[in-house]
């Protein structure tokens, strides 16, 4: 009896793609090709000038895009094509290092193309025969360049996902991916802030975890950092002795209850969002949360559990009344299910 195959994702970015188009869709009121008529391209994300800001508030949300490859599996390789040099490029390094994203440097020729799509798609197609494990290829573009690379890989056995912006996706893209999703869709896209006060019931005080709250060892298994969207991201960090789990634990903060809080709503909605089920089940749901960033703990925040730590967030996740504990079911609250 064959096994089933589990699935691991590879994610492929056009960044100059789907940077520019999400630009245009923001600013399209003002007409078409925005970012060629503001020359956006050689301004910085978030500077003092007009369209600093315009590309500011036009920024790609580069952590929706991969988690939401990570709800059909592990990530296991993401990578970016773009030419780096370009000033509107590089303000996304936060994002880009946060996510460990593979950069993969095209500058632009005489005729203003920097040929991402065939760099993209031959490194697609060696992967896949470089990599015989990888059921799922996320391709982020809008491009109808893009078909043949889809059905070559359909053809091969791979899953093919698409992301594009509306209005700037080629119709003959989207019948050539298995599954497609407009980037303004994402689930968990937009980041609404948490507040500490409505995440947590305080039912209880925390357990006795507490207690080991101060030791290196604890501090050294679980350190996070928050990106620029406010989703919690993290690193595991090992030391070998004391000394260097009481360095790490001085140089890395421990995840905030809030940044778990934003964890968990992403992870189910994208576990939702795939399953398209009503009702979810915690083991999955941590594995989600797991995916989006491996560094979560609960007993690190004082939970001896995951039911624990969800028992702790009922003003975000509705439980399934009158369950027993191992068949504990959940779903977010109708008030976080837009967060």
């Amino acid at each position: 009896m064959v096994e089933a195959q589990s699935p691991r994702v590879a994610v492929y970015i056009d960044f100059d793609n789907i940077v520019m188009s999400n630009y245009d869709r923001t600013f399209r009121p003002e007409g078409r090709e925005a970012w060629r008529r503001d020359n956006a391209r050689a301004h910085v994300m978030g500077s003092a000038s007009v369209v600093g800001g315009k590309l500011k508030q036009a920024e790609v949300d580069l952590g929706a895009i991969l988690d939401y490859g990570s709800s059909f599996g592990p990530v296991v390789l993401s990578r970016a094509y773009a030419d780096w040099s370009v000033p509107a490029n590089a303000s996304y390094y936060a994002q880009l290092t946060d996510r460990a994203i593979d950069l993969t440097q095209l500058f632009q020729s005489a005729s203003g193309k920097n040929g991402a799509d065939i760099r993209l798609s031959v490194d697609v197609v060696e992967d896949l025969f470089r990599l015989p494990d990888v059921t799922h290829v996320v391709i982020v573009a809008g491009d109808s360049d893009y078909v043949a690379l889809a059905q070559r890989a359909r053809r091969l056995g791979r899953t093919v996902v698409g992301v594009g912006v509306g209005g700037s996706t080629g119709a003959a893209l989207i019948k050539a991916c298995d599954v497609f999703t407009l980037y303004e869709d994402l689930p968990g896209l937009l980041d609404d802030e948490i507040d500490e006060d409505d995440d947590e019931d305080e039912v209880a005080a925390a357990p006795a975890a507490r207690g080991s709250r101060g030791s290196a060892a604890s501090a050294a298994t679980a350190t996070a950092t928050t990106t620029g969207t406010g989703i919690a991201r993290g690193d595991v960090s090992s030391s070998d002795d004391a000394a260097d789990a009481d360095d790490s634990a001085a140089a890395t903060p421990r995840m905030s209850k809030a940044a778990a809080s934003k964890l968990l709503v992403r992870a189910m909605q994208l576990v939702a969002e795939k399953d398209d089920e009503e009702w979810l089940h915690p083991s999955e749901v941590k594995t989600q949360m797991l995916r989006l960033n491996s560094a979560f703990r609960e007993k690190s925040l004082g939970y001896d559990s995951f039911g624990d730590f969800l028992t702790s967030r009922q003003g975000l996740v509705e439980i399934k009344p009158k369950t027993q504990p191992n068949e504990r079911r959940l779903k977010l609250r109708p008030h976080t299910r837009g967060q």
